[in-house]
């Protein structure tokens, strides 16, 4: 039987901690005149934090962890830190060991007041990491990760604490979505997957494997996916029907061509080591914490990079979806993460080649030949189409280029005959695209970091749906003037580009995605530099 090694660590907490309330309330002084040392000391303890300072200072320096009557209090935060791995977080870092040491050696007033106000801020600590994340600047990582978790106001979550029913007031930190409750439930599924021994032996690489074929690669393929939860227990030998759809469910819940043929791409993700699907659940939890006070709304669209999907969510449940291309895996057009609100869609649109993409790629084909690119347009400080002919492109470069470039509305502007607005300083939105084969590769990172939708006519009525009886009509009316117009939205929508490498699905799987940029790795560094760590095994 394998056991997980920091088990006995948790019962030896749990002990010390019932041992230590024990103590405390043999400790617990009634309000005679050492009180008056006490807040003394207390608010000595306090000063250093301006939000513990005045929790303290507010309620005249009485205590909320170090009386008898404190108990349920300490025993309920005790819990919460205790079931800390359990989230994803740095469990070292709340030190609950030593705090709760710290009760049984108590010899004076000033030794109570100096605990008083650790146990106070470790509460902010554990609150802050738990409720928007541990990682308090993703965008330090990566400037893609632009996603700025919200600051709690810390005087808040104590006089919040103070005056709740303890148990129900930490309950209420963690992410209130059902998607971070799947993921922590798979997390605890895959640990003690692994806590039994893993998925067994991986699939020996023997080139692809289809229905029909047999012999032992057959058969550890059938092993894996029944370890994985997508077959059922079975003796037979052979790529058999069961064993194809099994095949096919995986594919589709690890985003790749459902053929039911273990291929190569296929063989790879069956073959992933648990601790990688761990590391990607508890990446997940951490993005899902950066979103806390993010509202979805009851309309929203969801865009997940990785997955390369763009999804139309109406009270839970997915009214429209459409595959996606999304930005090349390069510094400058990686498609960037954040939320912001739809406001309109342009009909018709022309394209304003950003500044970038006209210096770094238009004008060195210009300097080659001065009709390169000729459907674009030049524009001046004016606003005026420059004429080419006499211009000597060679005398400019990236920096003193003096034009913009621009593409009128037509079936072959790169933006489509309709883009979806929601205005950010990233200069994103959704758009459709002449470049439609692009849609069929499996892995789809080829734009400038703007997302390409594949059905850009059917997203625009279904968002239309909602304030129009007829709005393939009303789309057609904007679209047959083949002028740029704007087609607004009656209320606006929330747009969240999110990128969940793990994330729950409506049968109750994990779905997993490829780190297309690299960025989970990141972000799994960043979270063992500050203490968290995958539970350790052994046999």
């Amino acid at each position: 039987m394998v056991e997980l090694t920091h088990s006995g660590t948790w019962r030896g907490l749990v002990q010390r901690v019932l041992v230590a309330w024990l103590l405390v309330l043999g400790l617990a002084l009634p309000a005679t005149a050492q009180l008056s040392g006490f807040q003394q000391a207390l608010a000595e303890a306090a000063s250093s934090d301006p939000a513990l300072a005045a929790f303290y200072g507010n309620r005249g320096y009485e205590p909320i962890w170090t009386t008898g009557a404190d108990a349920n209090r300490r025993g309920a935060f005790f819990a919460a830190l205790a079931a800390a791995p359990a989230h994803g977080l740095p469990a070292a870092r709340y030190s609950a060991e030593a705090l709760a040491a710290r009760f049984s050696s108590l010899h004076t007033e000033r030794d109570r007041a100096r605990l008083e106000a650790a146990m106070s801020a470790t509460l902010l600590t554990y609150a802050r990491d738990v409720q928007v994340g541990v990682v308090t600047n993703p965008a330090a990582l990566e400037d893609g990760l632009v996603r700025k978790p919200k600051r709690q106001d810390r005087l808040a979550i104590l006089d919040g604490f103070a005056g709740a029913d303890p148990d129900a007031f930490l309950r209420s930190l963690p992410p209130q979505v059902p998607e971070y409750a799947q993921l922590m439930r798979a997390k605890f599924d895959i640990e003690a997957a692994l806590a039994r021994g893993g998925w067994g032996p991986k699939v020996p690489a023997q080139g692809k494997l289809e229905p029909g074929a047999t012999g032992p690669a057959v058969i550890a393929l059938r092993d894996r996916l029944i370890a994985l939860g997508y077959l059922g227990r079975s003796a037979s030998a052979s790529y058999d029907l069961p064993l194809q759809q099994a095949v096919q469910m995986f594919q589709l819940d690890n985003g790749l061509t459902a053929d039911g043929v273990a291929g190569e791409t296929t063989m790879r993700e069956v073959n992933r080591d648990p601790e990688e699907r761990l590391r990607a659940i508890v990446v997940a939890m951490e993005r899902l914490r950066w979103m806390y006070g993010t509202e979805r709304g009851a309309r929203h669209v969801w865009v997940n990079l990785p997955d390369f999907s763009a999804k139309i969510i109406d009270d839970g449940k997915v009214t429209f979806q459409t595959v996606t291309v999304v930005g090349q895996n390069l510094k400058d057009t990686r498609s960037p993460e954040f939320s912001d609100f739809m406001e309109h869609m342009v009909v018709n649109p022309s394209w304003n080649v950003p500044r970038s993409i006209t210096v770094k790629e238009y004008l060195p084909m210009l300097q080659s030949d001065p009709n390169a690119v000729s459907y674009l347009q030049l524009i001046d400080v004016s606003g005026r189409v420059v004429d080419r002919s006499g211009l000597d492109f060679t005398q400019f470069d990236a920096n003193t280029f003096p034009f913009d470039m621009k593409q009128a509305p037509s079936n072959s502007n790169a933006l489509g005959l309709v883009k979806f607005m929601f205005p950010n300083p990233h200069n994103i939105y959704l758009h459709d695209t002449p470049s439609k084969s692009l849609f069929s590769r499996e892995t789809r990172t080829f734009s400038h970091g703007c997302i390409r939708l594949q059905q850009p006519f059917d997203f625009a009525y279904t968002l239309l749906a909602a304030q129009s009886s007829d709005p393939q009509g009303l789309f057609a009316r904007y679209l047959r003037t083949g002028q740029e117009s704007i087609l607004p939205l009656e209320r606006s929508v929330p747009v969240h580009l999110v990128y969940f490498t793990a994330w729950p699905n409506a049968k109750g799987r994990t779905e997993f995605r490829r780190d297309i940029y690299g960025r989970d790795q990141a972000i799994y560094q960043a979270l063992q530099n500050a203490g968290v760590a995958l539970p350790s095994w052994q046999s």
